[in-house]
């Protein structure tokens, strides 16, 4: 049955009210924020030292995220999808933990970790004197843990229900492994590649929890914007408003986009 035959169909009542119901629970925050919202003032608001610098060091941070991402996240999710090895499961679920981890739980294992005093950041810092909380690239590094996973699971399934006949194909001519992955496997899987880079990038754009422990809350060096509407909140209600609806905007816009160029149903 086709996608078109299926919305032909009269849904029944009994399942069309808890629909709408479970619609309002998503709607009404929103219709909340924009009820709320300063239009008059926002692009003052906007244009404030904080908003701006929590703007540039969220899309520093997010970018710099998914480009580490893509370059150790990739080859995992390869690794994960196509060789056995003992543990394999196990260590699936290291990489997919921070999909559920409480964020503020990752940034304080990230502290005890890669801190000044951490197991690896001590000497790190002996070593190189870099140090990463309360850091830009603390930043970064706490968005790359929460949203790394985004790729691997995107990337690994699209792997995994890859048809290996075009790249068995390829060896048997004559290609090198390196050549069959950047040909054939890569171009087959670019549409999932970039649905995971799109989520892999929102998703470090939003991040609070693990930022906030790991980073710290310091205007123009570990401030993003989620971090400005938590203390905006408590000084600059109208502030914090503008910023949430620019966060909002941005998400629902990736979303979208997904829903309508890799996610499309028949």
């Amino acid at each position: 049955m086709t996608g078109r035959a299926r919305t032909k169909q009269r849904p029944p009542l009994l399942l069309v009210v808890p629909a709408f119901v479970g619609l309002l629970f998503f709607a009404v925050p929103l219709i909340g924020l924009l009820a709320r919202t300063p239009w008059g003032d926002l692009p003052e608001l906007l244009s404030s030292s904080v908003v701006v610098d929590a703007f540039r060091l969220s899309l520093l941070a997010s970018i710099g995220a998914t480009a580490l991402s893509a370059v150790f996240g990739v080859p995992l999710a390869w690794v994960l999808a196509r060789v056995e090895f003992p543990g394999r499961s196990i260590i699936r679920g290291l990489v997919l933990l921070p999909l559920v981890l409480p964020p503020v739980v990752g940034g304080a294992a990230l502290l005890f970790a890669l801190g000044r005093r951490g197991a690896i950041g001590e000497p790190l810092n002996e070593l190189t004197g870099l140090v990463l909380p309360f850091s830009t690239w603390g930043v970064v590094v706490a968005a790359t843990f929460v949203s790394m996973p985004f790729l691997i699971i995107t990337v690994e399934g699209a792997l995994s229900s890859l048809d290996g006949r075009h790249e068995g194909a390829a060896a048997t001519l004559g290609a090198t492994r390196w050549t069959v992955v950047r040909r054939i496997t890569l171009p087959m899987i670019a549409p999932s590649l970039a649905a995971g880079l799109a989520l892999t990038w929102a998703r470090a754009f939003g991040e609070f929890g693990a930022t906030i422990t790991f980073a710290g809350n310091l205007q123009g060096r570990t401030q993003t914007l989620p971090l400005a509407v938590f203390v905006a909140l408590e000084s600059d209600r109208d502030t914090a408003i503008a910023i949430s609806l620019v966060m909002v905007v941005v998400s629902l816009t990736v979303l979208v986009l997904l829903r309508n160029r890799w996610w499309r149903t028949t």
